[in-house]
């Protein structure tokens, strides 16, 4: 057991009673999921991207897990109840998390399964990884890889999420639910890096600076579902 866990076992019975983060879903039987935040290997190459790249760290971590809770074979674990952990203990300041360190986490928050996420930009080519740890024996189910065009980081995050239904040999989404997702236009890189600034942002209390940047993101692509949807559900006054 990582040594500074040891402090965690003590909010076990925060997050076991009933409204904690393990016990609000007890009836529900479906094995539920976690994402941690994406580490970040950067942008690389004579093109390498500009942006605040940094932030996708946490844009890509929401994203994924939205992509995931389409499937309704799956239950996904609130991201604040892993943050909290993370911030509690400075794990989210010492680089990457091992994988017994977050089948720990899992047990706490109530997951069955922790997606582990990584990317880099190397001569604009972007590649995302997942691994996947099985919070019961704390071992990797499967490790993931996709890679495309940074224009398509969208695209790579969608393709990423059927990988890891995939590797869990889990049911694929319905039908109806695919085809409105095929249908939606992929918001490129510039939108994702706006949308991961505002939720960087949120997390820090920084209200206004979020509802900006989601302003942005909206009226530049409207059929970003992802950023509207957050945008509505910004605290107002």
């Amino acid at each position: 057991m990582h040594r500074r866990l040891v402090p965690l076992l003590a909010l076990l019975t925060v997050f076991a009673l009933p409204g904690g983060a393990a016990g609000q879903d007890e009836q529900d039987l479906r094995p539920g999921i976690a994402v941690m935040r994406f580490d970040n290997a950067g942008s690389h190459g004579g093109d390498a991207e500009e942006g605040d790249f940094e932030a996708l760290e946490v844009g890509l971590q929401v994203m994924l897990a939205t992509e995931l809770s389409q499937n309704p074979a799956l239950r996904i674990v609130e991201r604040s109840a892993v943050e909290s952990l993370l911030d509690e203990q400075e794990l989210g300041t010492e680089g990457r998390v091992e994988p017994a360190t977050a089948a720990e986490i899992g047990r706490l928050v109530g997951a069955r399964y922790m997606v582990m996420g990584s990317f880099v930009d190397v001569f604009s080519q972007v590649r995302m990884d997942a691994r996947i740890v099985d919070v019961e024996t704390g071992e990797l189910v499967r490790a993931r890889g996709v890679q495309d065009r940074r224009e398509q980081i969208y695209d790579i995050l969608i393709e990423l999420a059927d990988a890891i239904t995939e590797g869990l040999e889990l049911p694929s989404l319905p039908e109806d639910v695919a085809a409105q997702r095929q249908e939606q236009e992929s918001p490129p890189i510039p939108a994702v890096i706006l949308y991961s600034r505002a939720i960087r942002a949120e997390d820090a209390g920084r209200t206004d600076e979020a509802r900006e940047l989601l302003e942005r993101v909206t009226t530049d692509w409207p059929d970003f579902t992802q950023a509207r949807e957050r945008l509505e559900q910004l605290p107002t006054g």
